[in-house]
Parts: C-alpha cells; sequence; structure tokens
C-alpha cells in the first residue's frame, strides 16, 4: 500500500525508492505514528523473508532479440544467487510499452521486475500520453549492458557500405524498407536520425521484438535494419546478411573489420541499446538493493561477462541512483532528438 490518510489529515507516502516521507500542517497523532511504524515495520519484514518464491523478469519484446537474450544469459545465475527461480516472460508490444504497463501495474514486493532498454527513455518523446509515468512509477535497480547497433542489409541489395546505401536510396525513394521492433526501440531510434541525418526516405515496418526484426531482413520482406548483435551476429558470420557498419563510437571487437557510421561520413552518429532492471514504485528499498546486489555479482562472473561481451555489448552495473539518473539523461535526449514526423501520436 502507497498510502495511509489518519483523522489529523496525514498523508504518509512510500516513495520511489521505499523512503517513508510525511505531508502534514497538523502535528503527527498516536494514531498516525503507529501507522507509520506498522508500515516501516510491514516493509522491512518483506524485504527480510525476500524472495520467497519464483520472481519474474518481464521482457516486454518477443524471444530471440537483444532483450530477452540478456534476460536468459542472467536469469539461471541470478535463480542460483536469490535461491529461488527467475523466470523470464516475453510480453511485447506497442514499442515495449505492453511490458511496461504491466510492470507498472504489479504488485510493488521484488517478484516482478523488467529489463528496461532504450524505448524506456525515449517514449515519453514518441507518445502524447503514456499508461504510465516514467520516472514515477518505477523503481531503478541497476543498469545491465550497453549494445551498439549493425546496420545490415539483405545480400540481394546491391550495396556494400554506407555511401552507397544512400546514394541508391536516395535514387529510388520510399521503395526500400527497414524493420524494426517497435516504436521507440533502438533500431527504429537509430534509423529515423539515420534518415534525418542522410535525407534518404525509406518506410518504416514495425514488428514485436529483435526476432522478427531480423527474419523480415533474412526473408528478404524488407531490405534494411538497424539492429543489435545478438540476435543477427550468427547470420552475418554465415553470409545471409551483409553488415555495412556499427553505431558506436568505435569499432567493436566482434567485427573489427566493420567501420562506424561515423567513419561512414555521418560525424556524430552514435546509438546504443542500453538495459537496465527496474521494478514498480513503492518496491521496498532493502529489497531493490538487494536485487542490485545480486545482479551486480552476476554481471561480475566471468562465465556471464564473456557470454555478454560475445554479443557484441559492454558490462555496465550500476547504483539504482546511477540508472535513474542515466533514465532521466535518455527522456531529456530523446525530447530534444525526436522530430515531429517521428511521433507516434
Amino acid at each position: 500500500m502507497n498510502r495511509w490518510a489518519c483523522r489529523c489529515a496525514v498523508v504518509l507516502e512510500l516513495g520511489t525508492w521505499g523512503h517513508l516521507r510525511m505531508k502534514s500542517d497538523k502535528p503527527l497523532s498516536v494514531v498516525g505514528c503507529a501507522l507509520a511504524a506498522v508500515g516501516l515495520l510491514s516493509s522491512h519484514a518483506m524485504g527480510q523473508g525476500y524472495p520467497s518464491k519464483p520472481v519474474r523478469v518481464i521482457s516486454p519484446y518477443t524471444a530471440g532479440g537483444a532483450n530477452d537474450i540478456i534476460c536468459r544469459v542472467i536469469a539461471p545465475m541470478l535463480s542460483e544467487s536469490l535461491g529461488q527461480p527467475v523466470v523470464v516472460d516475453n510480453r511485447p508490444g506497442a514499442g515495449s510499452m505492453v511490458g511496461t504497463s504491466l510492470l507498472a501495474k504489479s504488485a510493488p514486493d521484488g517478484y516482478t521486475v523488467m529489463m528496461a532498454d532504450i524505448a524506456h527513455g525515449a517514449n515519453p518523446a514518441l507518445h502524447n500520453k503514456l499508461p504510465y509515468d516514467t520516472l514515477k512509477d518505477f523503481s531503478s535497480v541497476t543498469l545491465v549492458a550497453l549494445l551498439p547497433t549493425v546496420l545490415i542489409v539483405h545480400p540481394s541489395l546491391p550495396v556494400k557500405s554506407v555511401k552507397e546505401l544512400i546514394a541508391l536510396a536516395k535514387s529510388k525513394p520510399r521503395e526500400l524498407n527497414y524493420s524494426s521492433s517497435g516504436f521507440g526501440t533502438s533500431n527504429h531510434l537509430a534509423a529515423e536520425l539515420f534518415k534525418s541525418d542522410t535525407g534518404i526516405d525509406v518506410v518504416h515496418i514495425p514488428y514485436q521484438g529483435g526476432g522478427q526484426t531480423i527474419a523480415a531482413v533474412l526473408g528478404g520482406q524488407v531490405q534494411m535494419a538497424f539492429i543489435t548483435l545478438p540476435a543477427t551476429l550468427p547470420h552475418i558470420k554465415t553470409g545471409k546478411v551483409r553488415v555495412l557498419a556499427v553505431s558506436s563510437a568505435k569499432r567493436i571487437a566482434a567485427l573489427p573489420e566493420v567501420p562506424t557510421i561515423v567513419e561512414s561520413g555521418l560525424p556524430g552518429f552514435e546509438v546504443y541499446l542500453w538495459m537496465g532492471v527496474v521494478a514498480p514504485a513503492g518496491t521496498p528499498s532493502d529489497i531493490v538493493t538487494n536485487l542490485n546486489s545480486k545482479i551486480n555479482r552476476v554481471l561480475a562472473i566471468p562465465d556471464v561477462r564473456d557470454r555478454i561481451v560475445g554479443l557484441g555489448a559492454d558490462v555496465v552495473g550500476s547504483t539504482p541512483e546511477q540508472l535513474t539518473d542515466f533514465i532521466k539523461a535518455e527522456i531529456a535526449r530523446w525530447g530534444k532528438a525526436i522530430k515531429p514526423h517521428m511521433r507516434v501520436d
């Protein structure tokens, strides 16, 4: 419960980080003090017994994409650390808003968390109204990883560089398509920035996850996409897709021969898919601290770290406060970068 009202008009709120704060213009009554004590003791008791049942991690995309893959890399070792099963629950749709809305409505008890990503910070700028408040309805746990995207094309497309792709797209306006995991996802945002910076006009075909996004390129339904390495690296190695560039500031170890988009003639172009764990607002602070500690320990395990790095990602880890500051900065960044024509509504 997040609020209690007393006859003395005292209101107690359980804040985002589980800290109890008081709003009142009158002295706190004995009843008010008792309620405050009960609230604090209940929160403490909840944290002391946590976890006593399986923990659900919402991945707001379909199986097979980067978000889902990172969740499943972490889940087994987190389960071992917590002493309870950790279950990945794919809830795709609406550019991550289906899964995020589900999280916002979940009990703030630490048994439902979500792997948020770049869409979490971009959706406030993409939509006039969200079914939740990005800053008020969630408790940050930890930043997990940063993944650059790669620009890929179907092998049948007669281009082998970013410059050749731009030239082809300009010669055939609205004849080329690109796929994404939905509005507000890293591949949608990267492609729209690419369009804006180059002046090309290609058509957006949204899907519900990275698996479908790459499948559309593999099947030739679309000609190009910006996508993270976990979903596409095997197809790059087998030649089923052609990679033209990476969106990071520097070349990546997994594809050292592939140039950055900056090197390809677009200065300042840099887009990462970030991932971080968030919980419902009001989750007790000791549970948030527990999850933060356990997840960061899992990220430090050499096997887990190597597997994530092998997917082309940088393992990060953070405090809850650092993730909150990061999300605020992302909201501000995309609020400036997203132009009117990029808005969903």
